[in-house]
This record gives C-alpha cells, sequence and structure tokens, in this order.
C-alpha cells in the first residue's frame, strides 16, 4: 500500500494539463488540415501539434514515479523536457529564411536525447519496484546501457568526431543491448516466472489519506520503528478481526 496524500492533487494536475494542452494542439492541428490552403502557417500549426503529443507521452511517463521511490526522476525528467519543447518551438516559429543557430540544434539535440532516457528510466524504474532480484539486476543494467548511450549521442551532437568505425560500432552495440533489455525485462515481469508476484502487486491497494493523518502515521511509524505500510497493515488485521470476532 502506498500512500499518496501529498503526490495525488500535483499528478492530477498535470494530468488534466497534459491532456488539455494536447486536446487544443489536435484542435488547432485538425484546423490546420481541413482550414482550406495549406500553407506555412499551418504547416507550423501542425508540428506543433506533434510536438505537444511528443511532449505529453514523455510527461505521462515521468508520472509513472510520482509517489514512489523514484519520484526525483520524474520529476526531472519533466523540468528537462522543458528544453527540447521550448527550443523546438523557437525552431518552428522563427526565422525560416536564415534557419535554427546550431547552439540552438544542438541545445535541442542533447535535451530530447536526455529527456527520452530519463522517460526511458521511468518506466524502467517503476517496473523494477515490483520485480523479482534478477530481474531487477537486469534493469538496472539496462539503466547502465541507457545512460551510456545517451551520452554517446549527447558527445555525437555536441561536436565529436571519432575517428575509425570504432565508436559508431560500439554505439550501435549498446543501443541493441538496450532495447534488448528493455524487452526481455518487460516479457519477463508479464509472461515470466514473476508475473504471478507481477499480478499480486497489482491487486495491492493505493489509499490516499488526509496530510494531517499522513503526518501522524509518520509519527507513529518512526517512534515504533516500523514502515508506515507495516502500521496500517497492522491496524487494519486488527480492525478486520475485532469485526470478525463482533459478527460470530
Amino acid at each position: 500500500m502506498a500512500t499518496t496524500a501529498t503526490t495525488a492533487p500535483v499528478r492530477r494536475a498535470i494530468v488534466r494539463l497534459t491532456i488539455g494542452s494536447f486536446s487544443l494542439a489536435a484542435l488547432l492541428g485538425i484546423i490546420a488540415l481541413l482550414g482550406g490552403d495549406f500553407g506555412e502557417t499551418q504547416g507550423r500549426v501542425l508540428l506543433t501539434t506533434v510536438l505537444v503529443g511528443v511532449v505529453s507521452i514523455a510527461v505521462l511517463c515521468y508520472l509513472v514515479t510520482a509517489g514512489r521511490r523514484s519520484q526525483p526522476v520524474g520529476i526531472s525528467g519533466g523540468v528537462v523536457v522543458l528544453v527540447p519543447f521550448a527550443t523546438a518551438l523557437l525552431m518552428i516559429w522563427g526565422d525560416v529564411q536564415h534557419g535554427p543557430s546550431e547552439g540552438l540544434l544542438r541545445t535541442f539535440g542533447v535535451g530530447s536525447v536526455v529527456a527520452a532516457t530519463l522517460a526511458q528510466a521511468c518506466l524502467l524504474l517503476a517496473m523494477a519496484e515490483r520485480s523479482r532480484p534478477g530481474v531487477r539486476r537486469l534493469l538496472v543494467g539496462t539503466l547502465a546501457l541507457a545512460a551510456v548511450l545517451a551520452g554517446m549521442g549527447s558527445a555525437l551532437i555536441t561536436g565529436y568526431n571519432p575517428s575509425g568505425d570504432g565508436f559508431y560500432r560500439l554505439l550501435g552495440v549498446v543501443a541493441i543491448l538496450d532495447v534488448l533489455g528493455t524487452v526481455v525485462a518487460a516479457a519477463l515481469l508479464k509472461f515470466g516466472a514473476g508475473s504471478a508476484q507481477v499480478a499480486q502487486a497489482a491487486r495491492t491497494a493505493t489509499v490516499t489519506i488526509p496530510a494531517e493523518l499522513d503526518a501522524r502515521l509518520t509519527r507513529a511509524a518512526r517512534e515504533q520503528g516500523q514502515d508506515k505500510e507495516q502500521l496500517v497493515s497492522a491496524a487494519l488485521e486488527s480492525f478486520l478481526g475485532r469485526t470478525s470476532a463482533r459478527a460470530d
């Protein structure tokens, strides 16, 4: 069980903002496609719609970590994704004749790589929290590969010019292993021996409690040297036991 008294309102607000933003962008994109001649402005509106859609998907990936130990990674992703979003808007609506500067292109490229890597990390970390130790180690290894891949990609974007093809061969190997680790871990969680544990975790209830009660629960857990989950479980078992005794 997870107590999400502090994160639930923020998560709901972000979800509503994400859905509302993309709905508005989608409406403008449809108007641009159906509203007569398709010119430069309509093309910019359509590109903006695609941009908002991609950013919305990334934000939903970051939200997977809300209320979890990996939440700081999701928050970092939500901040980093603003970089490619802002630079892309500048390129879409900027001066077409002169085009974007090299610095703007590199900032957009590195920001996109880091934002995408953080989105992948959020999904992997969310899976890791409910996986078996073997799968968890695979996910951690995949996260390391994703970080290496992001670093190598960012180096190329910022102007690194490797001599020979060894760097590109290594880049390809890391990318393949990164994808392989993600696919294998997801398959093991869904269909492997640990899938029953995942299903059991999915049946675990999530309860939202008031902030004042959450603070009291935190103090009581600290005084008794227990986790909040253990304390709440014990209280529920005691209550249900008394209820069953009275019913008998």
